[in-house]
C-alpha cells in the first residue's frame, strides 16, 4: 500500500512515491522504501517506473518490464503491452499483486495484471492506496496553477500523505528533463537530437 503519481508538464516528466511499507494493516515495516526508479538513466531514453502493491511482486514485474522494453528496441509502449500480455496469460505471474506506472519523454502508462495498459488523462496518472487523493490534488494543481511537474507531484503526495494512513511524507521523486532547444550560430533554435 502506497501512493505513486506521475505528472507531465512543460516537457518534463516527474514521478514520485512515498516510502511507507505497511505489514498487514496495523504495522509500519519501513518508512523510506524506494518505490520510484529511473531505468536506462545513462541513455537518451530514460524511463521512470513506480509501483504499488507487493514489493517482491513489483520487483519481479519491473525486471520483466525492463527485459520486455529491451526486447522491443527500447520502445516503452511495446514493452508495456508485452509485459501486460505476459502478466495476464502466465499462470504464475497472474498471482502477482502490484500495479506499475511507467513513463518516458513521450508516453506514460499504468500496467495491471488484468492486461490493462492505460495511458493518462490530463497528463496525470496515480495509483496505490492514496492514489485517488493524489490524483485529485494533482489535477487541481495542474489546472489551477503554473507549478512545474515536480512540484505538482511533491504537493499532491503531501496531500495524500495527510489523508491516507498507508502513505507517508518520505517522498522520492524522479524526473526526466525536457530536451531544451539550443541556439545555433545563426540565432535559430533547433531541437537537440
Amino acid at each position: 500500500m502506497t501512493t505513486i503519481v506521475c505528472v507531465r508538464r512543460g516537457g518534463i516528466v516527474a514521478m514520485g512515491g512515498d516510502g511507507q511499507v505497511t505489514l498487514s494493516q496495523s504495522s509500519i515495516l519501513k518508512s523510506t522504501a524506494k518505490k520510484v526508479r529511473k531505468l536506462k538513466e545513462q541513455t537518451d531514453h530514460p524511463i521512470l517506473t513506480g509501483f504499488a502493491g507487493s514489493t517482491a511482486d513489483a520487483f519481479t514485474l519491473l525486471d520483466l518490464f525492463e527485459k520486455k522494453v529491451d526486447e522491443h528496441g527500447g520502445v516503452l509502449q511495446s514493452g508495456a503491452i508485452a509485459l501486460a500480455k505476459m502478466w495476464r496469460t502466465d499462470r504464475s505471474l497472474r498471482r502477482l499483486e502490484a500495479v506499475l506506472i511507467v513513463a518516458d519523454r513521450e508516453q506514460s502508462f499504468m500496467i495491471t495484471g488484468n492486461g490493462d495498459v492505460a495511458s493518462m488523462d490530463h497528463d496525470i496518472l496515480a495509483t496505490g492506496s492514496g492514489g485517488n487523493y493524489a490524483l485529485a490534488a494533482a489535477r487541481a494543481l495542474y489546472e489551477n496553477t503554473h507549478l512545474g511537474a515536480e512540484e505538482i507531484v511533491r504537493r499532491s503526495l503531501k496531500i495524500a500523505s495527510d489523508i491516507c494512513v498507508y502513505t507517508n511524507d518520505k517522498l522520492r521523486i524522479e524526473t526526466i528533463p525536457s530536451i531544451a532547444p539550443e541556439q545555433d550560430t545563426n540565432g535559430d533554435t533547433e531541437k537537440l537530437s
